[in-house]
Formats: C-alpha cells, structure tokens, sequence
C-alpha cells in the first residue's frame, strides 16, 4: 500500500462509493473507533450508508506515513447534515449543522488490504447552523 493507493481509497470514500470498503478491507477487517467496534466489509458498508444518508463527509489525510505493513495517517474528517434529523448517528441535528474530527487512524495491512483500523480522537468538534463550536469529546 503506498500513498497513490491511500489516495484512491479516500477518493472512493469521500465519492461516497462502497466498493472502496470491497477494495481495500480485508473481509474480516477489524474496526475500533473509540468505543464502536465492528467486524467485517458488511459491518462498514452498513455503518457508512446509515452515516451517508444524513451527511455529506469528506476526508482530508494530513499526513501519511506507511512501512508497507502499518499505515498512519493524521486524518480530519468533515460531516456536514443534509437534512433534519433527530436520532442521527451523532444524536438529533439539524441540516446544515457540521461536525468535525481530528485524529490519528492506524491501519494494518496484509494481502495488500487493511486488515485492522483503530481510530483515535485528538478532537471532536460541533458547530451549530451558527456558526458556534462546541467540542464533544469522543463520540462513540
């Protein structure tokens, strides 16, 4: 896995394209994001379409750096609601309302595919229709 492959994971990603999870994970990838876990391609293609269908989100990698069997990356992810939502994946939110992460995701990587990603926090920030931010802390 070098960077120009990292690259088109995240640009299937932030095309909201589920095949990048078919691509890239291992079949029994192993997923911890703070307290969420889950297990499997299935579990993400699930995870991310419930996410998707309230929120546009967009990746945006800092930093990047791969040995060829752990790739890290200082990542900030963007989530912006499409629409009114009271029992979103980050509680009740109103369209137009964003969240914001700021952290650092590990992968390992076997058979050329993520086989364990463990996502860790520096910041979760949310910021109302106006324009006031609010940290959140982790959110799963």
């Amino acid at each position: 896995m070098n960077r120009s492959d990292f690259d088109a994971y995240v640009r299937r990603f932030n095309a909201e394209d589920d095949s990048a999870f078919r691509l890239y994970l291992a079949p029994d990838v192993a997923v911890q994001n703070g307290g969420l876990q889950l297990r499997g391609v299935q579990a993400m293609i699930d995870h991310y379409a419930a996410i998707w269908s309230g929120f546009r989100e967009t990746l945006q990698v800092q930093r990047f750096v791969c040995d060829g069997e752990t790739l890290a990356v200082e990542l900030r992810t963007h989530f912006e609601a499409r629409m009114d939502d009271p029992a979103s994946p980050f509680g009740p939110v109103r369209a137009g309302e964003c969240f914001d992460y700021h952290g650092l995701v590990m992968y390992r990587i076997e058979g050329g595919r993520f086989q364990d990603i463990k996502v860790a926090y520096l910041e979760f920030v949310h910021t109302d229709r106006h324009g006031v931010r609010k940290p959140l802390g982790i959110v799963h």
